[in-house]
């Protein structure tokens, strides 16, 4: 986990822990010896201007201080926020979030799927590898096989028509389609000629 954690904050051109504490102590003394020479300016130069002057050290050195003090403070919750996301990944990667989202959301995530067969209709087929990509969505958004087959008609049915045609490779791949889901033909016919009546 150490490596992973470095290997994260690597990103961040960081100077050494050693340059922000020299900051902070340099930047204190300089706040200390300001101090000290507004309370006694001495005789070297005229006290007033000795005042002005502690006071511009003054606000330097707490400048120089608070630059490092920002700067070990922004590297420790980098740090926090590489360990935590590494812990996350130990555990097994799970984005509890999402799976709140998801069982709070379904109509949504619904659309999505219908979106996953329109796009894997696009070139008229639906291949092995884009069917068990579909049915994994499908079973996470706790779908029946009936609904996912009639969203794959409906998806099957808009790419089809798209160009406002539908070939005969378009049609039997409906056909196929719309026997899984248990679709009528006067169902899919409704469903053929409201989507082609879209592109009119």
């Amino acid at each position: 986990m150490d490596a992973m954690v470095e290997e994260r904050l690597a990103v961040f051109d960081d100077e050494p822990d050693l340059n922000d504490w020299v900051e902070v102590m340099c930047g204190a003394a300089m706040a200390v010896l300001g101090i000290f020479h507004l309370v006694e300016p001495g005789n070297l130069v005229d006290p007033d201007v000795m005042r002005w002057f502690a006071a511009a050290v003054v606000a330097a050195g707490a400048v120089w201080a608070g630059h490092g003090l920002k700067d070990m403070a922004v590297k420790e919750v980098r740090r926090s926020i590489a360990v935590l996301e590494t812990a996350d990944a130990d555990a097994g990667g799970i984005d509890t979030g999402l799976i709140r989202d998801v069982l709070l959301n379904q109509d949504a995530y619904k659309d999505f799927l219908v979106q996953a067969y329109e796009s894997a209709w696009e070139d008229g087929v639906i291949s092995e590898e884009e069917l068990a990509e579909l049915k994994s969505f499908q079973e996470a958004l706790g779908i029946s096989d009936e609904e996912a087959a009639g969203m794959s008609v409906k998806a099957a049915i808009k790419s089809a028509a798209s160009d406002g045609e539908i070939s005969a490779e378009e049609a039997k791949a409906i056909d196929e389609a719309a026997r899984e889901a248990k679709m009528s033909p006067k169902d899919v016919k409704e469903a053929l000629d409201e989507e082609l009546s879209k592109k009119d």
